[in-house]
């Protein structure tokens, strides 16, 4: 497990993106283009990220073709694209420098002053995104690099200035090690990944490396109501900010929570017993809530008003694939949220459960063998609170059935603990359950990080 960042080139010239339509690569490419590089790039389909590139003016071609690389000086790819790709064999015919996407990153972080890195296994996408839009009211004049379709930037970057930038610092094949932190924000530590990891003590050591990153004078900001973070905060001799639930005392903390029939918080931000102002969300769910705080104290920390924080988290409104409304359809409202692991969907069913409702189906698509078979097939209590649990076939993802684990263990695994789950192998067969069996009032909630999210239309049309 390695830096990847060791003997990287520094980019240079007209760059290639190939994958420019990930929910990274994009805001890359137009980083780089606000620093006045030249910028093009490729993908395999069109999408609504490579629709903003197209209205921003950055040249996307739709299709491999080794012709794409030439003239270029560096070429950027995205870690789905493998080496026999026909642009990075090109590449290398020419002796194009490649720099994988997460080393990017990195390179890109060390050109400012401030580099905020907001890391966790969970929340850091919605994390970041308020922090854009609190940029966006007037607050700090960020960039902010965000992996996910936020619809108030029409994509996932908000170009700001050359002294802060605010990005998501995730902790897969520990790609966050790349970047150049002087403020390390971690939502909390999970047992995810494990197919890169292996133990859950390897991941925890990820992010005491990323903690180590940080110079000097470097803040860390952690929320105490995961024990992990806690561990680290003690293990820390800089600076630090802690922000959570009462419970163990932090720093900041929310008092006199309250929620409205649609499930969203309103709350007072409290600091060392004084309070601050009050913040009323139109987000469901307490994680939203402290995904809300943890903004907040990163807002704070920089100089921000908390009257500009609280009205731009007034105003915020979902990431694409977290908790987002799909339609309705007989009376029945759908949602889907891009929950993939036990914690996620804890969280993602207690918004289902503040949500005025009759029955909740959920839909659960594992996208990992490996996850299935460490996460989904003991004891799982994550499914509290749904009517029924519907499970199809395993989303392959990135790994290759071995045939050690199949949906129907899940499903053995889910009824261990709350016995309201069955096994329907497709989704064709899932839509034909729901229309016979929801009725008005119900809500639908389809859960996964695969194709999940297009599955849904199904039910929909």
């Amino acid at each position: 497990m390695e830096n990847k960042e060791n003997s990287t080139p520094e980019i240079r010239g007209k760059v290639h993106f190939i994958g420019i339509g990930g929910c990274s690569m994009n805001g890359l490419a137009q980083i780089l283009r606000a620093k006045g590089f030249e910028v093009q790039g490729s993908d395999r389909t069109t999408s609504p990220f490579t629709e903003r590139l197209d209205e921003v003016g950055i040249p996307v071609f739709i299709g491999h073709d080794p012709k794409n690389v030439e003239g270029c000086d560096t070429v950027i790819y995205s870690a789905a694209i493998h080496e026999d790709n026909p642009e990075r064999m090109r590449a290398k015919e020419l002796g194009i420098p490649e720099i994988e996407r997460s080393v990017a990153l990195g390179i890109i972080s060390k050109h400012y002053k401030n580099v905020i890195g907001i890391a966790g296994c969970h929340g850091k996408t919605t994390i970041t995104s308020m922090l854009a839009k609190i940029s966006e009211n007037g607050g700090t004049n960020a960039t902010v690099h965000v992996g996910g379709m936020v619809d108030f930037l029409n994509g996932g970057v908000r170009i700001g200035s050359n002294e802060l930038f605010i990005t998501e610092a995730c902790e897969y094949v520990e790609s966050f090690l790349t970047l150049h932190p002087t403020v390390v924000l971690i939502n909390n530590i999970d047992n995810d990944h494990l197919d890169y990891f292996k133990t859950f003590d390897n991941i925890v050591n990820a992010f005491r490396k990323f903690v180590a990153k940080m110079p000097e004078g470097g803040l860390f900001i952690g929320c105490t109501d995961d024990e992990h973070v806690r561990k680290l905060l003690a293990e820390f001799n800089g600076r630090q900010i802690t922000y959570g639930t009462p419970t163990f005392s932090p720093d900041y903390y929310p008092e006199n929570v309250s929620y409205d029939e649609f499930g969203c918080a309103s709350f007072d931000v409290m600091f060392r017993g004084e309070g601050l102002g009050r913040i009323v969300l139109h987000v469901p769910g307490k994680y939203n809530m402290m995904n809300a705080l943890a903004a907040c104290v990163v807002a704070l920390a920089h100089g921000d008003e908390f009257e500009t924080i609280a009205k731009a988290l007034s105003e915020f409104h979902s990431v694409q694939r977290r908790f987002e409304f799909y339609g309705e359809r007989n009376g029945v409202r759908v949602f889907h949220d891009y929950a993939h692991h036990p914690a996620e969907i804890r969280a993602a069913l207690d918004s289902g459960m503040r949500t005025k409702h009759n029955r909740m189906f959920v839909v659960f698509q594992c996208n990992s063998y490996t996850r299935a078979k460490t996460l989904f097939t003991g004891y799982v209590d994550c499914f509290k609170g749904a009517d029924e649990v519907l499970v199809p076939d395993i989303y392959p993802g990135r790994e290759i059935d071995d045939g050690s684990v199949h949906a129907v263990d899940m499903v053995e695994g889910i009824n261990r603990a709350t016995g309201n789950a069955k096994y329907i192998p497709t989704f064709e067969e899932i839509n034909d359950y729901l229309l016979e069996n929801a009725h008005e009032g119900d809500i639908v909630i389809t859960l996964g990080s695969g194709d999940v999210y297009k599955k849904t239309r199904l039910f929909l049309k």
